[in-house]
């Protein structure tokens, strides 16, 4: 009878340790499970309110310095909500020379969605679990976007590099 109560009374303790570390699991685990997802197949818009009619593919459209574009324009109002379009982990809420106010997000599968010309930022932090449909930012011109409307640069990049965006958003 000892060793029962012994072994409920161990199983008990194990039970509210895991509960108590579920939490920190998870987190850990996360990523894992993120990058083991299938990559999406379709996307929604990430900007709120632009239907999909009114996209156009600007993918590898001639930029300065004999760059490519490697991502979709989608223009808007300044200040439009801009958002995630998958869950995922936010890898990155700063600023580079060309994007101005970007974010990061890591998501399924492994691919980063680099959202750019921010006019600033949501409440979201570098480490932030989110939601597909997660405000992130608003819309604007920063970085090398100054001189044209406001609007957002969306860029998907697999392992290889950049991939087209643009055939991929079709979710309204």
């Amino acid at each position: 009878m000892r060793t029962v109560v012994k072994i409920l009374v161990v199983a008990v303790l194990l039970m509210a340790g895991y509960h108590f570390l579920e939490p920190a699991i998870e987190r850990a685990l996360y990523p894992m499970r993120l990058m083991a997802m299938p990559r999406p197949q379709a996307l929604p818009v990430p900007v709120e309110g632009v239907p999909v009619r009114a996209l156009r593919d600007t993918w590898n459209s001639a930029r300065g310095d004999g760059r490519r574009h490697e991502g979709i324009d989608i223009f808007a109002r300044r200040g439009t909500p801009v958002l995630s379009t998958t869950e995922g982990i936010v890898t990155q809420v700063g600023t580079n020379r060309l994007g101005g106010l970007v974010v990061w997000v890591l998501g399924p599968g492994g691919q980063r969605h680099y959202y750019a010309h921010l006019d600033g930022y949501s409440d979201v932090e570098t480490g932030m679990r989110i939601g597909a449909g997660r405000v992130l930012g608003y819309v604007g011109n920063s970085g090398n976007a100054k001189v044209t409307p406001p609007h957002l640069h969306y860029g998907v990049y697999d392992i290889d590099g950049a991939i087209n965006p643009f055939p991929l958003l079709r979710c309204e």
